[in-house]
This record gives C-alpha cells, sequence and structure tokens, in this order.
C-alpha cells in the first residue's frame, strides 16, 4: 500500500488560503466603503462650488456694468440645494454622507437685497439683472 499525503496537504493548503482571503476581504471593504463615500462628498462639494461660483461671477459682472446689465447661468447641481443671497456672499450648505453638513461662501460685489434662492437636482436657469431705473439688482429662477 502506498502512502500519499499530498491531498492532504492540498486540502489544507486550500483551507488556509480560503481563510486568509476571507479575513482580507472583511477588513478592506469597509475601508474602501469609507474612501468611496469622502472621495464622493469631495466631489459633490467641488462641483457645488462650481457651480455657486459662476453664479458669484455673474452676479459681480452685472454690478460691474451697471444698470440695464442681465447676466443668464445655467447651473447643474447634483441635488436640492438653497442659496443664501446678500450684497456681499453667497453660501449653500451641502449635507455630507457621514450627517455632518458643510458651508460654502463665495464672495462677490452687489447691491442685492438679502434673500434666498431653491436650486433643484438638475439644470436652473437663473437670471441675475439690474433693470434700467431700478436700485437694486434681482435675482431670480426662470423655469
Amino acid at each position: 500500500m502506498i502512502d500519499d499525503d499530498r491531498g492532504q496537504i492540498s486540502l489544507e493548503y486550500l483551507l488556509i488560503f480560503a481563510i486568509s482571503l476571507i479575513l482580507l476581504i472583511a477588513f478592506t471593504l469597509p475601508l474602501a466603503e469609507i474612501a468611496i463615500e469622502k472621495t464622493m462628498d469631495i466631489s459633490n462639494t467641488l462641483n457645488a462650488k462650481g457651480e455657486l461660483s459662476k453664479l458669484s461671477g455673474a452676479i459681480s459682472q452685472v454690478y460691474g456694468e451697471g444698470q440695464g446689465a442681465r447676466q443668464t447661468v445655467f447651473l447643474d447641481v447634483n441635488r436640492p440645494t438653497y442659496v443664501k443671497i446678500t450684497n456681499s456672499y453667497i453660501s449653500a450648505s451641502l449635507k455630507l454622507s457621514d450627517g455632518k453638513s458643510k458651508t460654502l461662501i463665495l464672495n462677490h460685489n452687489s447691491n442685492l437685497a438679502s434673500g434666498g434662492l431653491n436650486l433643484d437636482k438638475g439644470e436652473n436657469k437663473i437670471i441675475v439683472e439690474w433693470p434700467i431705473g431700478e436700485e437694486k439688482m434681482i435675482i431670480y429662477k426662470k423655469y
């Protein structure tokens, strides 16, 4: 009779390999999920800041051109956002994946009255104008 232990050694090797692979996956998947959430938060924040920067630039341009100036801006946002508007800055609060919120503030020059603007998810058409004969600029969303 021939004694063959190679089959048992192969089985033990496969079991050890399978257990180590399961442990590796158990530790790396949660870390990968956290990394993806943080990356998406950064991406969404940068996109929102870029869109608010367009709006801030349009407000400054209309203010610089004076009465009779008008600027149309198309803003594409990932989620519904409320934008607070004052004569010196615009701000928006974004909710992050961990439940915290981040406030974006962009400065500009204008004579806008304080107020707000609700942006819907997707594309929004925003009009910034300073009508002739008016003391203040106006900003509104066109549907």
